[in-house]
């Protein structure tokens, strides 16, 4: 009956345990979930609870379905660009070597901009959650929490890679946002350099330029 009990744990043929939870580290029911939560107590995943704000999201329709934005895909993409640098060097800088980073670009209220930041360590996710719960970024505080994913294959939505998704954003799997290849080269040869060498100056030196009512303005670093 154990083998049997732990051979079924975080699936959905559990009755007992959030499937859901386990694969992705939310659940849409929330405290409201007829099944139970188990928060881990050690992970080398901190969740950032809805920390990324879309500013294309936020002129949606409530169904997902309308957008009126006048925030071009180029502006839209750097915005983003300049928000995952923002966080990855931050953390990695001060808690330790990341493996992978996610950010979703859902639009239910348990997914809508969640930051998931897998670390090399345990211990370097432990001290994230302290210290991050402790300080703000965009004007709102940060709410940090260790996660039990750590695969994130098994969290994502397969039919939205394909570009098959009928659910849209409201998808109770992760839709991760993608980042540019040059903040991917970036990022690969700052890691080679062993993190010693400033941000992408070009594109940062545009970006403060910008009016204050571009994208890259609304948010701040912590």
């Amino acid at each position: 009956m154990a083998e049997y009990l732990a051979s079924i744990f975080g699936t959905e043929k559990d009755k007992v345990n959030c499937s859901f939870y386990f694969k992705i580290g939310a659940c849409r029911h929330g405290d409201r979930c007829s099944r139970i939560h188990n928060k881990p107590t050690f992970s080398q995943t901190v969740l950032l609870l809805n920390l990324y704000v879309n500013p294309q999201n936020s002129a949606k329709s409530a169904d997902g379905s309308h957008l009126v934005s006048n925030v071009s895909d180029e502006e839209m993409q750097e915005h983003y660009d300049n928000f995952f640098e923002d966080v990855f060097v931050e953390c990695e800088d001060k808690y330790g070597e990341i493996e992978e980073m996610n950010v979703c670009d859902n639009l239910g209220d348990h997914l809508v901009g969640n930051v998931y930041i897998k670390f090399k360590k345990e211990e370097n996710a432990d001290k994230a959650v302290n210290d991050l719960n402790n300080r703000w970024f965009g004007g709102r505080p940060v709410y940090a929490e260790l996660s039990p994913v750590t695969d994130f294959r098994e969290a994502c939505c397969r039919q939205y890679e394909m570009g098959e998704c009928t659910r849209s954003g409201f998808c109770n799997f992760m839709h991760l946002k993608p980042i540019s290849r040059d903040l991917r080269r970036y990022l690969y040869s700052r890691r080679k350099k062993g993190g010693n060498h400033k941000s992408r100056s070009r594109s940062r030196d545009r970006s403060r330029k910008r009016s204050p009512s571009s994208p890259r303005s609304r948010h701040r670093r912590y």
